[in-house]
């Protein structure tokens, strides 16, 4: 049986959607980076990659061309590399790693890349104002299918009952986590610094001019976070059809806006025995979940199920856990009702803290668990998320 092993996995740092580091640096020059230093990281001749998947929520390009596509030779990969486009929304990442990891083990290829990004600075604003967006037939059926993800997180809290307390606490856990991760340089095999240029406006004239940045870090932590800081934060949920005014979600306690890019090289196990190359782990499974799409945010509590059942697993036998960090308050259900230890559970922070670049995520998780997990002696990692539209995701490595 073939089987399907990450040999390298590179990222950019995220930055700060708008005000950040890549608010003028295009998806595809993101990807390229991490694509272009995933291929050298593993030691590989560019034209053996068969393919190049990279998952994106708000794809970036023109009309016709996929990112995946346009990716891949911006990275300077030979022509003869495809690219595939994959939208799963928060899971698009994941599903970029997870489907090419199946074309290495089922369509026998040798060699391909799988991945995530997205330039929520360049794309939301454009994206948000597209012209009808929503079909009305559809709304007859479903009527939530449309709700944003900010109204599904109110919703979460109020039905479940998750104090606006403990959402704030778990915002500080994650806070002093990712703090704790940068002190200590538990990014620092995945990130690859990168040169950009970034547009800086004056705030005394209002000009904005263009200066070369080099991020080496994720941007978007605030290690002096305290816990009365984030109480002191007022709902941004100003109010629609199903609530008429926001509780519960912060900008404290919620995820960041954000820029970046993550690729992975995986490989079939046996070319990787040949070439004596070390994998950072397997990738074993998936599974994904629908749920209403007015509380989106539970997604993993039936995506979770099905994967360890699946693969013969219990709760027990997962060393370490990347829940992705939508919002505290889904993150908090999802412990909760998975019986997740929190000792094990987004060690390093999460989306609330790092950045939440939609597509880019679930690789961004995927490639973490590998490289802490080893670092904790995990013999398994699961990389499960909420999905925009009602939906969970949950991916299976094995860590080597």
């Amino acid at each position: 049986m073939r089987e399907a092993v990450i040999v390298s996995t590179a990222r950019t740092p995220i930055g700060r959607a708008y005000r950040g580091a890549f608010n003028d640096t295009q998806a595809q020059q993101l990807g390229a980076h991490a694509v272009r230093h995933a291929v050298t990281r593993a030691g590989v001749d560019p034209a053996e990659i068969e393919d190049v998947v990279m998952g994106a929520a708000l794809q970036q390009g023109s009309t016709g061309t996929n990112v995946a596509r346009q990716v891949a030779l911006a990275a300077g990969l030979p022509s003869s590399a495809p690219g595939m486009s994959l939208d799963r929304q928060c899971a698009s990442g994941l599903m970029g790693i997870a489907t090419a990891a199946k074309q290495v083990v089922f369509d026998q290829q040798k060699m391909a890349i799988g991945g995530g990004l997205e330039s929520i600075s360049l794309v939301q604003n454009q994206h948000m104002n597209l012209y009808r967006m929503k079909d009305e037939a559809l709304l007859t059926l479903s009527p939530h299918i449309y709700m944003s993800m900010l109204e599904t997180a109110e919703v979460v809290a109020r039905r479940y009952n998750i104090s606006r307390d403990a959402q704030d606490e778990y915002a500080l856990q994650s806070q002093q986590r990712t703090a704790q991760a940068q002190a200590e340089g538990r990014f620092d095999a995945e990130i690859v610094p990168m040169t950009t240029r970034m547009l800086v406006m004056d705030k005394t004239t209002g000009q904005t001019s263009s200066q070369e940045v080099t991020l080496a870090k994720d941007e978007g932590n605030r290690p002096d976070t305290t816990l009365e800081g984030l109480q002191s934060l007022k709902p941004v949920f100003g109010g629609g059809e199903e609530i008429q005014q926001g509780e519960f979600i912060t900008a404290g306690n919620a995820s960041q806006l954000s820029d970046g890019a993550s690729a992975s090289v995986i490989m079939e196990a046996g070319e990787a025995v040949k070439r004596n190359l070390q994998p950072l782990g397997a990738y074993r499974g998936m599974a994904v979940a629908g749920c209403e799409p007015d509380e989106m945010g539970i997604g993993p509590v039936f995506a979770v199920p099905k994967l360890l059942k699946r693969h013969g697993l219990t709760m027990d036998d997962i060393g370490i856990w990347e829940l992705n960090e939508a919002f505290a308050v889904q993150v908090l259900y999802c412990r909760d009702k998975l019986g997740i230890p929190n000792d094990r559970l987004n060690v390093s922070g999460g989306a609330v803290s790092i950045g939440h670049p939609y597509g880019m995520s679930g690789a961004r998780m995927a490639g973490h668990v590998l490289i802490e997990g080893k670092r904790r002696g995990a013999k398994y990692g699961v990389v499960t998320m909420c999905i925009g539209g009602g939906m969970g995701a949950a991916g299976l490595f094995e860590i080597y």
